[in-house]
C-alpha cells in the first residue's frame, strides 16, 4: 500500500438523517490538530445544518466550499472544508432530509460520497478515507447499485476490485475493530448467524489469519501475536461441544504456522479477549484476536467503550477507518452525539497513511 502524507484525508459525511454530519462538525471544533488537512466529501446544506445544531445559540463554524480536494491542505483550523458531492445543495437546503428517518434519498447521498471518496483514494488523490456512519436500510432503499451492498466494507471491496480489475473473491477484505485496549478481526462480517457459522471454513480462517498477519505487521512493525477464539463453548472441549476447532480451525492454524505466523491454538471464546486486553500499562498476551463471527468479536470491543472504538478495513489497497457506531437516529439533530470515535478514526487513518 502506497500513500502520501502530503495528500488530504477525505471524511465522508454519512447518512444526512443520522449523527454523521454532527460528529464531523464536533471533530473539527474539538480536535483542530487531528482534522487539519482533512476535508468532508458531502453536501454543503447538510453540513451547514449540522454546524448550526452544534453551535446552538452561538455562531456556527464556517463551512468552506472547495473546488478540489488539494485545497483542504491550505484551510485554517476550525473551518470545515467541504467538497460538494453530487448536484448543488440548493434543493437540499429547501427540503432537507428529516433527522432520524429512513430515506432513499439519504441512502443515495451517503453512497455517492463513499463512491467518490473511495475512487479518489484508489486514484491516489487522497491519503486515506474516514467514513462517517451510513444506514444499511437507507442504503438498500436507494436502489442499484447501493442495494447490492450490506454496508461500507462490501461496497469498498467491490470498488477496489473493479479498480484493480479483479473479482471480489480475488480481493478478500476483513473488518478489524480496535481501541487502545483490544483489537479484533472477524472471519465473517454482515451475515446471519446461521450463514456465519457456515462461513467458518478452513479457507476463510486461513485467509483471515494471513490478512491479519500482513496488515498488523505493517501497523506494528513486527509480526503480530494472534489469539484465536474458538467457535464453540470451551473451544469445543476436545470435540465434546463441537468439532469445528478440531476439524477446521486447528488445521487452518497449523497451515498458518507453517508459513511463519505466530498463532495460538483455538481458545475458549469467553476468556481469549481478556488475555488480549492491554490494561493498566500491562502488555497483553496477544496483539489481536481472530473472532469467528460478527457479534463474538464486536461485543467485547464495544463493551470497552463505543466512543473509543475504530473500524479498520484490512486487505484494501487504500486506508479506510470508521467510528465504531452507527447513525444513532434516535439522537440525530439534537447535538448530543459524541465525536470521540470519529476523532480516533481520523487519528488512526493518519497513522496508517504514514505506514
Amino acid at each position: 500500500m502506497t500513500t502520501h502524507t502530503t495528500l488530504p484525508i477525505a471524511i465522508t459525511q454519512g447518512d444526512p438523517a443520522g449523527i454523521g454530519p454532527e460528529i464531523i462538525v464536533k471533530a473539527y471544533r474539538d480536535a483542530p490538530a487531528q482534522t487539519l488537512g482533512c476535508f468532508v466529501a458531502g453536501d454543503l446544506a447538510t453540513l451547514r445544518r449540522a454546524a448550526q445544531i452544534v453551535a446552538g445559540d452561538s455562531v456556527a463554524m464556517p463551512v468552506a466550499l472547495l473546488s478540489n480536494a488539494q485545497e483542504a491542505l491550505n484551510c485554517p483550523p476550525r473551518c470545515i472544508p467541504l467538497l460538494q458531492i453530487g448536484s448543488s445543495s440548493a434543493a437540499e437546503a429547501q427540503d432537507p432530509v428529516p433527522f432520524g428517518r429512513l430515506a432513499a434519498r439519504a441512502g443515495r447521498m451517503a453512497g455517492d460520497c463513499v463512491v467518490w471518496a473511495a475512487n479518489a483514494a484508489l486514484q491516489g488523490e487522497v491519503a486515506a478515507l474516514v467514513t462517517a456512519p451510513l444506514n444499511k436500510a437507507a442504503l438498500s432503499l436507494a436502489g442499484a447499485p447501493y442495494s447490492a451492498f450490506p454496508g461500507h466494507t462490501e461496497m469498498l471491496q467491490a470498488l477496489a476490485a473493479a479498480h484493480t480489475q479483479q473479482t471480489t473473491a480475488q480481493l478478500p477484505v476483513r473488518m478489524m475493530l480496535a481501541n487502545d485496549e483490544l483489537r479484533v478481526v472477524l472471519v465473517s462480517i454482515h451475515l446471519s448467524l446461521r450463514d456465519a457459522l457456515a462461513a467458518v471454513t478452513f479457507d476463510n480462517v486461513l485467509q483471515t489469519l494471513l490478512i491479519t498477519h500482513q496488515s498488523l505487521s505493517a501497523m506494528l512493525g513486527r509480526a503480530p501475536r494472534i489469539g484465536v477464539a474458538g467457535l464453540n463453548p470451551h473451544a469445543g472441549e476436545g470435540g465434546l461441544f463441537g468439532s469445528e476447532e478440531r476439524d477446521i480451525i486447528g488445521p487452518a492454524i497449523a497451515a498458518a504456522r507453517r508459513q511463519g505466523l505466530q498463532v495460538s491454538e483455538p481458545l475458549a471464546p469467553d476468556t481469549v479477549f481478556m488475555r488480549a486486553r492491554a490494561k493498566g500499562g500491562q502488555p497483553a498476551e496477544f496483539d489481536v484476536v481472530l473472532a469467528m463471527y460478527h457479534d463474538q468479536g464486536l461485543i467485547p470491543v464495544k463493551y470497552l467503550g463505543v466512543e473509543k472504538g475504530v473500524n479498520v478495513t484490512l486487505g484494501l489497497p487504500l486506508v479506510r477507518t470508521s467510528p465504531d457506531h452507527g447513525t444513532a437516529f434516535e439522537i440525530a439533530g439534537t447535538g448530543q452525539a459524541d465525536a470521540s470515535s470519529l476523532i480516533e478514526a481520523i487519528r488512526v487513518a493518519r497513522q496508517l497513511a504514514k505506514s
